[in-house]
């Protein structure tokens, strides 16, 4: 018993020496990338499209809040023009009325940030879903072993591959549309 004690040390010492030299030699062919994120969303095509629907999509309620605002900053200025001439009962019946308008619009506002916020982020998820997809296609075609991204406090020019990826996905991407004025 004992005699195989001692001959199983040796053995697994030898093992485990071997086990922990393995990825040091792996290490040495591991091709590694980094993506920054952040500038990959603003310079692909699929962001800025996502960002120019989201614009088209939200452009007419804006306006209309702004127009909204514009006529209640009129009716406020009236308002004060004209309040030392009008009867009480009109100056209450005015303040009331602009009282309302301003509640509104703040509720209609409050709305277009809450639909507009829903609406990015599920434009900007599928874009993320999609990016990933397309760092991970050209790290295949490339023979990357590992691409990391958020999180890394340091990455040389030499490991970052953030504008490879970014022309590989333009050169994929069909023609943006000219945008609209």
């Amino acid at each position: 018993m004992s005699n195989m004690i001692k001959h199983s040390v040796p053995r697994a010492l030898l093992l485990g020496i071997a086990l922990a030299a393995a990825p040091v030699a792996m290490a040495a062919d591991l091709k590694i990338g980094y993506v920054n994120t952040g500038r990959l969303l603003e310079e692909s095509p699929q962001a800025r499209v996502a960002q120019q629907a989201l614009e088209s999509e939200f452009m007419p309620r804006q306006r209309e809040l702004a127009s909204q605002q514009k006529a209640l900053q009129e009716k406020s200025d009236k308002l004060k023009r004209e309040a030392a001439v009008m009867s009480e009962a009109d100056r209450t019946k005015s303040e009331r009325e602009l009282r309302e308008g301003e509640r509104d619009l703040a509720r209609r506002f409050n709305e277009l940030q809450e639909d507009a916020n829903l609406r990015r982020n599920e434009e900007f998820g599928k874009v993320q879903r999609t990016l990933l997809q397309e760092v991970q296609a050209y790290a295949r075609v490339n023979g990357f072993q590992l691409v990391v991204s958020d999180g890394v406090l340091f990455a040389a020019e030499a490991v970052d591959i953030t504008a490879q990826v970014v022309a590989a996905i333009k050169a994929k991407a069909p023609a943006a549309p000219a945008p609209k004025n």
